[in-house]
């Protein structure tokens, strides 16, 4: 069974930095895109961040040039950088990974439980 499990979240004043963290475990032939996502209280859940096997990312409008998705494929780990927050960037934050656990490359999308991230001074 395949895991996905955030770290990295927490209160931080505007400004701040965070680094967010997704490992994934369990049964994993190959890893293709990662990402994140976020929800904010009463708001749908949107893409953060994307990045593909081989590096190529993705970024909203919203945090370009703020924020820094990475992995290691290594560590079956996806990473993502926070710089300047502001009050707006408070969501859950979700890591989303596809994954194939054989060669049969059958591709799933599996989520994380989430983590909190809150801006606030």
């Amino acid at each position: 069974q395949v895991q996905l499990v955030e770290s990295g979240g927490g209160l931080v004043q505007p400004g701040a930095s965070l680094r967010l963290s997704c490992a994934a475990s369990g049964s994993i032939f190959s890893i293709n895109a990662m990402g994140w996502y976020r929800q904010a209280p009463g708001k749908q859940r949107d893409l953060v961040a994307l990045i593909t096997r081989r590096g190529i990312t993705t970024y909203a409008d919203s945090v370009k040039g703020r924020f820094t998705i990475s992995r290691d494929n290594t560590k079956n780990t996806v990473y993502l950088q926070t710089n300047s927050l502001k009050p707006e960037d408070t969501a859950v934050y979700y890591c989303n990974a596809h994954i194939a656990e054989t060669s049969a490359l059958n591709y799933v999308s599996k989520w994380g439980q989430g983590t909190q991230v809150t801006v606030s001074s």
